[in-house]
């Protein structure tokens, strides 16, 4: 077999386990030989449609098996797959499509006029609709093999990030990059053959699709696709489906530990906790602890496909807030700025190493060049390794807040006022100030929204006062209903700020 890439998973799978259940989605299920020849018949529709090697194939939509049949297609024929994000604006859509010269845009029915509007803007697109007449093509015909070289090194994916500055960027990953993570995820939280995967994250963010359901893959188990997070939908599944393996970001955790029920639903068969975007707080741990279950969390990027620490379930609690020590084929260090390597306990920039890290920016040279200095990922984050060499996430380096000269860190300020019983959810951002040129503002979602008001705020300023030096303390707070997110649960402080920042 000439294609060593992503594209040849689902022969390589149908070859091994082709009766093996694949995906699950609603009440249709496919086996993995069933994979195999519906993207070899897509890759053919592909082809004959003009979508060349190294042309872009472009998906739009929520989790769906033709999200995966798109990919799998594309690297049959060494195109290159674009997953976009579908809370984006039509506008950012189009901007992503014509920023990777997509020739192909394959969409559900609920996103029609999205792609039209895209398909109006950008003569040379074509809209690919998954429909009946979808259907029909993909579940019949000959499924002729198809033996295009592709090689480790070439471009797989295109996956922009969320943009929350500026326009969105296309990290460029390789086939490579895509194996290494999944062999690193693999490795280190024992993916086994029967694994059983939830997916109802969405799948065009990287913690999704590369953290959990290509690892599911390349072992031969089943993804189980959902398009959308639902408790009782996911109590369900896992009475019912046997759930070996869940991934989420804290607040759905939060949300089925709070759901009615969560004490008596059946998580026997659950081997795998899955978390990323943010760190789980430590009550949700013991929340879990209590039914038996711990959470492997991690640290990582779009641009890093995304693995670069991983916290273990075994030291889930007596680690707990860090991000844990890097993946096993994977390489991580804190740097001063002049380049040097921090000692333990002092906060340096974390870059990461190794064959997961991507190729690039899709046509930014000179930020690629940025971020990629020496072979090392620079990621814009702050972090402190204890002795054990277990890293803790300090903070972004954009988010510091500078008061009268001192550095403030939102998410220390943060994780003490989460201990507090009245929060439910809380960021800290930076505002303007006379005298100190900024100081912090917190911003919290109150477990009773009855009990917002000055009497909370004044609690809350104490509660964090007796913890923290007094800098460090916030000068207020206000009070929200909840908090706005990246789908991959990473709280938006852009936005924050924008509403908050100067009020």
């Amino acid at each position: 077999m000439r294609n060593q890439g992503i594209g040849s998973w689902a022969a390589r799978r149908a070859r091994k386990s082709p009766h093996a259940l694949a995906v699950l989605h609603r009440d249709r299920s496919f086996t993995y030989l069933e994979l195999h020849e519906r993207s070899l018949r897509l890759a053919a529709r592909l082809r004959a449609a003009g979508l060349e090697r190294g042309e872009a194939v472009a998906y739009l939509g929520p989790n769906h098996p033709a999200y995966l049949e798109t990919l799998f297609a594309a690297g049959i024929l060494g195109a290159v797959f674009v997953p976009l994000n579908t809370r984006l604006s039509p506008g950012e859509i189009e901007y992503c499509l014509a920023d990777s010269g997509a020739r192909v845009l394959i969409h559900t029915p609920g996103f029609a006029s999205a792609a039209g509007e895209a398909g109006t803007a950008l003569e040379d697109l074509q809209l690919v609709a998954v429909d009946e007449e979808f259907e029909r093509a993909l579940s019949a015909g000959p499924a002729e093999p198809i033996d295009e070289p592709v090689a480790q090194t070439e471009p797989c994916m295109i996956m922009y990030t969320s943009g929350t500055t500026g326009r969105p960027k296309g990290a460029v990953l390789s086939h490579g990059n895509l194996t290494w993570n999944s062999v690193n995820v693999v490795v280190d939280t024992d993916f086994a053959h029967d694994e059983v995967t939830l997916v109802s994250a969405p799948l065009f963010h990287t913690g999704a699709l590369n953290m959990t359901c290509l690892p599911t893959i390349l072992k031969g188990g089943t993804v189980i696709l959902e398009e959308a997070f639902d408790e009782a939908r996911t109590f369900e599944l896992m009475a019912t489906r046997h759930v070996t393996t869940l991934f989420g970001v804290p607040t759905m955790y939060q949300r089925l530990a709070a759901a009615p029920g969560f004490a008596e639903a059946d998580l026997s068969g659950v081997r795998n906790l899955l978390c990323g975007g943010a760190t789980v707080p430590e009550p949700l741990i013991r929340r879990y602890l209590e039914r038996g279950l711990s959470f492997v969390q991690g640290y990582g990027m779009t641009e890093s496909s995304p693995g670069a620490l991983l916290l273990d379930a075994e030291h889930a609690l007596s680690k707990a807030g860090t991000a844990g020590v890097p993946h096993f084929f994977t390489d991580v260090r804190l740097t001063r700025p002049d380049g040097t390597l921090v000692a333990p306990g002092e906060v340096g920039e974390v870059q990461v190493e190794g064959p997961n890290v991507m190729l690039g920016y899709w046509g930014r040279p000179v930020e690629t060049r940025r971020v990629l200095a020496d072979g090392w990922l620079r990621s814009g984050d702050l972090a402190a390794a204890d002795d054990d060499g277990y890293v803790r996430i300090v903070d972004r380096i954009k988010d510091l807040i500078i008061s009268g000269g001192e550095n403030i860190s939102p998410a220390q300020v943060e994780s003490v006022l989460y201990q507090h019983p009245a929060v439910s959810e809380c960021a800290v951002i930076g505002v303007p100030d006379e005298r100190w040129g900024e100081v912090g503002r917190a911003i919290v979602v109150p477990r009773d929204p009855a009990s917002a008001g000055e009497a909370l705020s004044a609690e809350l300023l104490a509660f964090a006062a007796e913890r923290l030096a007094k800098y460090k303390v916030p000068k207020s707070v206000v009070f929200t209903d909840s908090l706005p997110r990246t789908g991959a649960g990473k709280v938006l402080k852009s936005a924050l700020r924008e509403r908050h920042g100067n009020s």
